[in-house]
């Protein structure tokens, strides 16, 4: 279905200024055609009423037949036929214009005879255009009828052409400097729309120019101290979560050095169990508060070289954890974050299928990597649960076998960042599969392995 309504500010200035010219000049092609319908009544009746006075005079005063010319002539019967189109506003003025002379006709008849081309002048030249007629007829008490003719103008279309002649210019008068006012009244709303799509709290930009109309400039200046009062709330977040971390670090490791006293084994095995899964905890909470914000910065890694570092690393814990041999893919990201969703999703696939397949698929203009398990899976229905903070499938709360619900949370918002993309999918032979998906605008070709 097209789109009448256009939604361009420029395109909508644009619009209703040809709405209101239309409607304007619609409104004066309805006058002059009133103005001029009046003209021609009175051009055409006020001849005919003298002339057929003059006749009916002449003929009660006895002063011969009616001459006139040949302009009003006398006939037994009525010259007007049913093809011909009445004028009843001629009929009502030539009985008004009568009646003031003191003259009363049985009754006026009027018709338009169609066209016709004018007879060739004395010069042999051919006819000029095609006439239309109006005849009147007036009918006299036992006399006959007295008619006249007159030539009644039937170019009416020629004002239709000249109104749409006069609003086509009007358009290219008035409607191309309105678009390019609008044009120019809408580009710092475009500069506007650009700084707001664009705006990233990491970067500290040049202002908006406050351009524009008073409204426009109004909201470009609410827009910059907008920014300005997030980036100051982001930076103060950032402190505060500083100084939360720092501040609860400090009694864990006053615990962790207190619980070397308890004498008893494994008590104090388990009391550094828990100061360290609350240390974990921290980890996790923080670094998500900090997304959007991390202070590492993006730098270009070999991604295979990462993922293998990562399986490496559970390996040498014991696990059961598989990687497919890669080339190289140079990417541009931030290592140590990256390298954190990967270790979650292989954590979680250790933890609930007992091993880990790792593999990089590096196809045209996406690079995945895929972390398979042959765990129980995920209802189809909280495939997308699990990805909100302190979300757990497992309902009981040892943190042996559920977590704190942050880990799926903390990767999607790395990958994202990154410019990526997480999903999740059950595989038909059971287990899960883990996708990190990253943009090939990132990632520059991949290169063979050295040998």
């Amino acid at each position: 279905m097209m789109r009448i309504w256009p939604r361009s500010l420029a395109g909508q200035m644009a619009l209703l200024v040809a709405i209101g010219l239309f409607v304007a000049q619609a409104i004066n092609f309805g006058l002059l055609l009133r103005e001029r319908r009046s003209l021609l009544l009175e051009q055409v009746t006020g001849p005919a009423i003298a002339r057929l006075n003059d006749a009916i005079e002449r003929t009660a005063n006895g002063r011969g037949p009616v001459a006139d010319r040949g302009r009003v002539r006398r006939m037994a019967f009525n010259p007007i036929g049913p093809a011909m189109a009445p004028e009843p506003t001629v009929e009502a003025a030539i009985r008004a214009g009568l009646a003031e002379a003191g003259h009363t006709p049985l009754r006026i008849v009027t018709g338009v005879r169609p066209p016709r081309p004018e007879v060739e002048n004395r010069r042999g030249q051919p006819p000029r255009r095609w006439r239309a007629e109006l005849v009147i007829a007036v009918e006299q008490p036992g006399r006959g009828w007295l008619v006249t003719r007159s030539g009644w103008p039937h170019d009416t279309m020629y004002l239709v052409w000249r109104l749409i002649f006069q609003t086509l210019i009007l358009y290219g008068i008035i409607l191309l400097p309105v678009l390019w006012i609008g044009r120019r009244i809408s580009r710092p709303l475009r500069d506007l729309t650009r700084a707001a799509e664009g705006f990233d709290p990491r970067i500290e930009g040049p202002p908006v120019p406050e351009q524009g109309p008073l409204d426009v400039s109004a909201l470009i200046a609410a827009f910059n101290a907008l920014r300005l009062r997030v980036a100051a709330m982001l930076d103060e977040k950032d402190r505060m979560l500083g100084a939360i971390g720092h501040d609860l670090r400090t009694p864990l490791a006053a615990l962790r050095v207190r619980i070397e006293s308890v004498e008893d084994d494994g008590d104090r095995a388990r009391m550094a169990d828990t100061i360290s899964e609350m240390n974990r905890m921290l980890d996790d909470i923080l670094s998500l508060a900090r997304m959007g914000r991390p202070s590492e910065p993006a730098t270009e890694v070999d991604l295979a070289a990462l993922v293998d570092a990562v399986v490496e690393d559970f390996r040498d814990l014991g696990q059961d954890v598989s990687f497919a041999e890669t080339p190289r893919l140079r990417l541009r990201l931030r290592p140590s974050l990256m390298r954190r969703a990967v270790r979650n999703l292989i954590e979680n696939a250790v933890k609930y299928g007992e091993a880990a397949d790792v593999r990089i698929d590096a196809q045209g203009q996406r690079i995945a990597i895929h972390v398979i398990d042959c765990g129980p899976g995920i209802p189809p229905d909280r495939l997308g649960d699990v990805f909100d903070p302190f979300t757990r499938l497992e309902t009981s709360r040892n943190r042996e076998t559920g977590g704190i619900g942050l880990g799926l949370a903390l990767a999607r918002s790395i990958v994202r960042d990154a410019g990526g993309e997480i999903t999740l999918a059950n595989r038909p032979e059971g287990g899960l599969c883990a996708t990190i998906t990253l943009a090939a605008a990132r990632a520059a070709s991949p290169s063979p392995l050295p040998r």
